[in-house]
């Protein structure tokens, strides 16, 4: 029939992972339709609809959706899933509370984090921390699927897609917003930074980790951090990288004073250039880099920043 993808965004902007996880419903089942849910979100559906191969933008503009708590955002994706052979979001903390719900109330298993479509009905998936790849039959039912978005390329914004308004559905009142707090910053956003420059325990304080932010700024790159690094208090936890951080997949990834834990290497091994930088010769990170450093951090980042000062 067709494919709904769940749209990211923060109220203003459309998330560039909504046009990665439109570029993976386009191999599942066409057309490919956007559901767009918020308050005051005209501008976010106007994006939407200018994604490459979407055929239909399906706005609900309503208070209950104003901060995609999960449980109302679920009944309105189960209000629509009829007319759908998949439902599709991006792994992102959203995708993964509201479709898990969507798939329990379907009676069907969910198919998380797809690496690749091999085809409509067979999907790549990381397992074991991405150290073996499964490959997921699935037929006879309704796909509820969640994208690993670092593993495919947005879709062009090319399109002109029409515009629908559609009815909210029944607030099941089990949850309410409070408050949010959120991290501000200049630098890009980890998930969609084409360099990160991060740092690890290696860095040895708080205060030492201004190393990295004066190379991240002269590259204009976003700033990440290691597992170690954040439980340390080096830096706050929104920056971590690794399985239970944020995985990226960057132009150019600078691993400064990370060994490279198994659970880090599964955020950032899908880097298109892996730099490391490290006084250790035999630290595990060596062995995903294209480039590696073995020196002694305090003087390879000074030393560094001076060349990119001399470009």
């Amino acid at each position: 029939m067709a494919s709904l993808v769940i749209a990211e965004h923060n109220g203003l902007a459309l998330d560039e992972g909504t046009a990665k996880t439109v570029a993976a419903a386009a191999q599942i089942s066409q057309p490919v339709h956007i559901l767009v849910a918020g308050q005051a979100c005209g501008a976010v559906a106007e994006q939407a609809a200018k994604l490459g191969g979407v055929e239909k933008v399906l706005v609900a503009d309503d208070a209950r959706y104003a901060h995609f708590l999960a449980e109302p955002v679920a009944e309105l994706v189960l209000s629509l899933a009829a007319g759908y052979d998949a439902l599709l979001a991006a792994a992102t903390a959203n995708g993964k509370g509201v479709m898990p719900r969507v798939a329990a109330k379907l009676d069907v298993p969910q198919i998380s984090e797809i690496l690749s479509v091999e085809s409509p009905d067979i999907f790549r998936r990381p397992i074991y921390a991405g150290n073996a790849i499964q490959t997921v039959e699935a037929k006879g039912f309704k796909k509820v699927i969640t994208v690993r978005v670092a593993a495919f390329t947005a879709v062009a914004k090319d399109g002109n897609a029409a515009i629908e308004p559609v009815a909210a559905a029944a607030d099941p009142g089990i949850s309410q917003f409070v408050s949010e707090n959120l991290s501000r910053s200049e630098r890009p956003e980890l998930q969609g930074a084409k360099i990160i420059v991060s740092g690890g325990r290696g860095l040895q304080s708080k205060d030492n980790f201004v190393l990295i932010e004066r190379i991240a700024d002269k590259l204009g790159a976003a700033v990440g951090a290691s597992r170690a690094a954040v439980d340390a208090g080096f830096v706050p936890n929104d920056r971590q990288v690794g399985q239970t951080g944020k995985i990226v997949a960057p132009e150019l990834y600078i691993a400064v004073g990370i060994s490279g834990a198994i659970q880090h290497l599964a955020g950032m091994k899908d880097s298109k250039v892996i730099v490391a930088i490290n006084k250790d010769e035999s630290a595990p990170i060596f062995g995903v880099a294209d480039y590696g450093l073995v020196a002694d951090l305090f003087e390879a980042l000074p030393e560094l920043e001076k060349a990119l000062d001399q470009k």
